[in-house]
């Protein structure tokens, strides 16, 4: 990151030079703030049923609709987003802003479309329900490893990164050892208090992280002269030391409108209202991270009440991240701005440009002393938390769809501490995956984690839209097309990581493939080539029989009949009847009183068990009436005519707020 050098007097400082800025206050809140994180996941983890897979996983179907809405915001608003959309907006202004607005539409076919599904065929990850859909086992495996890969190179490597990015400008610390603690931390959390501990944290650092960088938001603004001085500022912040002959120093000229020139845009408007929407609908309506909080809802209208509200939310980091990231570039033109390659690797340590560290540097000049603390404390949080979430939702993936396919007969047991063991190995692999960020670090990260994106995921939004659409794709289709998308995407990705980015001043010798075409524009026709090539091999192969397909498409959600399941005859009992997941959570509360009159296991044994969320009692086993009872009540979508309303009116009023703001910042 940033080398020692000694800074000469034309050149500007160091980000690792202002660790006198943080103060005893400011140490003092970063403390108890931890302090408390811990306290509330353990509380919440001793409230919630984690000796089950349903209660670990699924925080036992029991929330209401705004620890979702909060959740679904800040599993997604985690440090890697302040880094990376502020840096973003700092290096070509607004128009990053619309990847947030664009979630709000994703995020209504969520919970209007998306869940009614999921819940009716009552599956509890992604891969399953392909799985229930198309039968099988290839398109399973193949989604879980491709989610895996997926969370290690998008989400978990380049949060790590921006956590440590930032624990370094404010604290100074090295690197690795900052990287180290904070994951110590969130494995302990995470493996302690499953899922409810996630929520319950989750929601709290959210309201935190929010108002904190409000605070900062009107702080910055007040320094530039509010928004008209912000757009006066903006555009005349050049740097000191320029590469002659170029213009990569000058802002851009559309830096304050939405849409931006199709071809000539660094983000062209047809690729943000359509190419983004392919990998909106990835991330909000197929994601396991995301659709897991949805999931957990006590009912279909919580889960849609936690999508609005999740939609509100979203409408302000345009305002609270990307503008801030703008303000810094005005406020400190010669860091965050710099042009020449020898001046921005002393700045941040890499010679594509600087303007990921816009945030941070935000931090760090313009906060008071204990408010600095805090926003440290919660950036951190912020990282744990979306790292918590993920680490949860990999070990789902893992113990579920890919475990049990090599241990058909696992107990419950088994399955709980694999999950866990597997924690600990994506921390080791995230660890040593920093220095290869620190080294492919493309001077913006917020466009690093959206092309990789852009080349992997949109296979899988094409599939999903086709499966609960069109009842005529089937396995062949559906596998197919998921290969040829992997292998085009993938072309293209090898493609990225061979030819870089070039820096200011240096000719572009990428080929036209990588030049001209934009990952947004890719992304749209990867989703398109796929959907073509599912759609024509399933209609060349015999179609899924109707009977199969009750619950599982939008047009058959509401059919109750006995299903038959796609599954192979083999695979009965590598599958997770969601009725045994779930039925054990109406279980844990009859068996509390019970577990008194078992004999008390040795302490350290309780301890372990604890940890390892085990059940300390016998589990008592449900009758077959009340078991189908319990899986009718699980998979219910119906919803009183009143909350239904009101569910919709709000839809309403949130889908034109939102299209205001598209038409006013276009």
């Amino acid at each position: 990151m940033s080398q020692p050098t000694t800074a000469t007097a034309e050149l500007p400082t160091l980000p690792g030079d202002t660790t006198v800025a943080f103060g005893v206050a400011d140490i003092i809140v970063v403390v108890f703030y931890f302090a408390f994180v811990l306290i509330v996941g353990i509380w919440s983890s001793i409230r919630a049923s984690r000796g089950t897979i349903g209660g670990y996983f699924l925080a036992g179907r029991s929330m209401t609709w705004w620890p979702i809405g909060a959740s679904l915001m800040s599993s997604n608003v985690g440090s890697g987003l302040f880094i990376g959309l502020a840096g973003t907006g700092a290096a070509g202004g607004l128009a990053v802003g619309g990847f947030e607005w664009n979630a709000t539409w994703a995020l209504l076919a969520l919970g209007w479309i998306f869940v009614p599904v999921y819940i009716a065929a009552g599956v509890v990850t992604m891969p399953e329900y392909l799985q229930k859909r198309f039968g099988g086992q290839r398109i399973q495996i193949y989604m879980s490893v491709l989610s895996l890969i997926l969370y290690i190179f998008t989400k978990i490597s380049t949060d790590i990164f921006s956590g440590a990015l930032f624990i370094q400008i404010s604290l100074g610390w090295n690197l690795y050892l900052s990287t180290v603690v904070l994951l110590a931390v969130t494995a302990v959390y995470t493996i302690a208090g499953g899922l409810t501990a996630v929520i319950y944290t989750d929601a709290l650092q959210t309201l935190i992280m929010v108002l904190g960088a409000l605070v900062l938001m009107f702080i910055g603004f007040e320094k530039v002269g509010w928004y008209e001085g912000l757009q006066e500022k903006y555009s005349t912040a050049i740097p000191k030391i320029i590469v002659p002959n170029t213009t990569c120093h000058l802002p851009r000229a559309d830096a304050f409108h939405l849409f931006r020139d199709p071809v000539t845009g660094d983000i062209p408007w047809p690729g943000l209202i359509f190419g983004l929407s392919v990998l909106a609908l990835w991330c909000w309506c197929t994601d396991q991270v995301i659709v897991q909080r949805s999931l957990s809802a006590k009912n279909l209208s919580h889960a849609k009440g936690g999508s609005v509200l999740g939609g509100y939310l979203k409408i302000f980091p345009m305002f609270f991240i990307v503008m801030p990231g703008m303000i810094s570039r005005a406020l400190y033109p010669d860091e965050v701005g710099c042009v020449d390659p020898d001046i921005c690797k002393r700045v941040c340590g890499a010679a594509v440009g600087c303007s990921n560290i816009a945030y941070p540097k935000l931090v760090i000049e313009l906060l008071p002393d204990g408010l600095r603390g805090l926003m440290i404390a919660v950036m951190m949080a912020a990282l744990m938390s979306s790292l918590t979430s993920i680490f949860n939702s990999s070990s789902t993936l893992f113990v579920i769809d890919i475990w049990q396919r090599i241990r058909r007969k696992a107990s419950e047991q088994e399955l709980m501490i694999v999950g866990r063991v597997f924690i600990l190995i994506l921390v080791v692999i995230s660890i040593l995956w920093i220095p290869i960020i620190q080294s492919a670090n493309s001077g913006k990260l917020f466009d690093y984690i959206q092309s990789i994106t852009s080349y992997l995921a949109p296979p899988i939004t094409a599939l999903f839209i086709l499966a609960i659409f069109c009842k005529r794709i089937n396995e062949p289709g559906a596998f197919w097309g998921l290969m040829v998308g992997l292998a085009v995407g993938l072309v293209r990705m090898i493609l990225e990581f061979i030819y870089s980015t070039p820096s200011c001043g240096e000719e572009d010798r990428r080929p036209a493939v990588l030049k001209d075409l934009h990952y947004l524009y890719f992304a749209l026709i990867l989703c398109v080539l796929t959907a073509i090539v599912i759609v024509l091999i399933s209609l060349c192969t015999p179609p899924i029989p109707e009977e199969k397909l009750v619950c599982l498409t939008w047009w058959t959600r509401h059919r109750k009949a006995p299903t038959i399941d796609l599954k192979n005859y083999k695979s009965d009992a590598a599958q997770i009847n969601p009725a045994d997941g779930e039925s054990a959570l109406v279980e844990s509360t009859d068996s509390d009183d019970k577990e008194e009159a078992a004999a008390k296991p040795p302490c350290w044994k309780m301890l372990y068990l604890w940890f390892c969320g085990l059940s300390t009692g016998p589990t008592p086993t449900l009758s077959q009436e009340e078991r189908a009872a319990l899986e009718r009540r699980l998979t219910s979508i119906e919803e009183k005519p009143l909350w239904k309303i009101v569910c919709n009116v709000n839809a309403i009023l949130l889908l034109t707020i939102n299209v205001f703001l598209w038409a006013y910042f276009g």
